[in-house]
């Protein structure tokens, strides 16, 4: 740590993480626990992204964003787990300050990019089930690559406003992050300098961010279940219903938790339930996703045995 000159500088270089628990004891606990979820997690998300591309059954567009999900999911763990794996190994708990605004970024942009994706899939399934017979027009190949495009534009435009924010405060003071990766509520609490427009900016983002497309997903889903009750076959009605039931289990998990992360005012002293929400939004989130579209999707269930099978025979 070392001071710098002048007003508008930040006079930290590094922070120190304090982690998800005091004891060293329990260090070694934590470091196998989170391995495994790593492993499991980009594990299974690896396995549903092969299912997609080698079975044709799957080359449709509900399964395109899956697969793109499926990456975001992997990145997302990835920025924030191994890093924090690197640090119980090492027995080193600080980060540069360069590293920590780049970990916040990725995170965000990966975060963001969750938002819209979600999004978009609720869209497919509202073509899907209720305007089958242009769904082939409306949710072309371009479509799907430009709602992908305008996804990523967004959550990079999201990710950088807060990164630039962020490097605007004073860090002058104590260096001790109340977490196991870099976010903006524990960062606030460091700084030296006013968050009042940080915080507004991140609650006013966090709204848009979060609150429109909760509510074009919720509007999609009055309009499908309306299809769907309309059906009159008690089979079909199952499947359409089983297949929507995942992606709003997904959708409840990651806007839940992020709603109760982000959308508050006033630095409030961070605790060990931001701690928990945070491995619900960095590890338990993407290890859950492969489970929950996989459990009730018997196409995507008969693909990854098809993959698992295939590997088999290799060896």
């Amino acid at each position: 740590m070392e001071s710098e000159a002048g007003t508008n500088k930040t006079a930290l270089t590094e922070f120190i993480f304090l982690g998800l628990v005091e004891s060293e004891k329990l260090h070694s606990v934590v470091f196998v626990l989170f391995l495994f979820a790593y492993l499991g997690t980009v594990g299974g998300n690896l396995s549903i992204l092969a299912a997609i591309l080698v079975e044709p059954k799957l080359h449709t567009p509900m399964y395109f964003f899956l697969g793109n999900l499926s990456v975001l999911d992997v990145g997302c763990i990835t920025v924030t787990v191994p890093p924090m794996l690197g640090r119980l190994l090492s027995h080193k708990r600080t980060i540069s300050y360069d590293a920590c605004l780049s970990q916040l970024f990725f995170f965000h942009l990966l975060a963001g990019m969750d938002c819209f994706l979600l999004t978009a899939m609720a869209y497919d399934r509202f073509l899907a089930i209720c305007q089958p017979l242009t769904y082939s027009i409306r949710m072309s190949q371009e479509v799907q690559g430009l709602l992908v495009a305008v996804s990523w534009a967004c959550a990079f435009t999201n990710a950088m406003t807060h990164t630039i924010a962020l490097s605007t405060l004073n860090f002058c003071g104590p260096n001790e992050v109340n977490h196991f990766y870099c976010d903006l509520p524990q960062l606030f609490q460091l700084s030296c300098s006013s968050t009042q427009l940080n915080e507004l900016l991140l609650f006013a983002v966090g709204f848009i961010m979060a609150g429109t497309p909760v509510v074009l997903i919720i509007t999609s889903y009055i309009h499908v279940a309306a299809a769907v009750l309309r059906i009159r076959s008690a089979k079909a009605r199952r499947k359409a219903f089983s297949t929507c039931s995942s992606h709003l289990t997904v959708v409840c998990i990651f806007f839940g938790t992020g709603i109760f992360n982000y959308m508050r005012f006033g630095s409030e002293e961070a605790s060990d339930k931001d701690k928990g929400v945070g491995v619900f939004n960095t590890v338990i989130n993407p290890m859950l996703n492969p489970l929950i579209y996989s459990l009730r999707n018997p196409d995507v269930q008969g693909a990854l045995w098809r993959v698992l099978v295939g590997r088999r025979s290799l060896t």
